[in-house]
């Protein structure tokens, strides 16, 4: 009787072991299947408001001014945003050495026009066309003078 007893034992560990295995290589598997969200979107969205810093209550002041003498025609409602920034490449376009297009968007060449406007309320940076620390405080002092 003892061998049939080894037999029925030896069978039961190796059906266990075989489901174990089974199992872990099925797991493996599942785990091994690629991702296929990409981790970072490609799609550069400009923002459509974008005060640089400013509070509402600032971005109104620099909409007023806008307003009043860059034809700017929209609400003043605190946020700077692509109607704001046109009226705002206008002015640096005529003053300040700004080349691009009148689009609205907040990019480098825009910064770079605002920075040198910006000189004029403190600010000592490069002009680099990174609206950096020292960009946004002296932008903060243009729109409270």
């Amino acid at each position: 009787m003892r061998p049939n007893v080894w037999t029925r034992t030896l069978v039961s560990v190796t059906a266990v072991v075989g489901l174990a295995a089974g199992s872990l290589a099925t797991a493996g598997t599942s785990f091994a299947a690629p991702d296929t969200q990409p981790a970072v979107s490609s799609d550069a969205s400009v923002l459509a408001v974008n005060n640089l810093g400013l509070t509402s209550a600032e971005a109104k002041k620099v909409q007023s001014w806008l307003k009043e003498y860059w034809g700017y025609t929209g609400a003043i409602d605190g946020q700077l945003g692509t109607n704001s920034w046109k009226a705002f490449q206008r002015c640096l376009k005529e003053y300040w050495g700004y080349t691009g297009s009148i689009d609205g968007v907040v990019g480098p060449n825009t910064i770079k026009a605002l920075q040198r406007l910006l000189r004029n309320y403190g600010y000592t940076g490069a002009i680099d066309g990174i609206a950096g620390s020292g960009t946004k405080a002296a932008f903060k002092r243009f729109a409270n003078a």
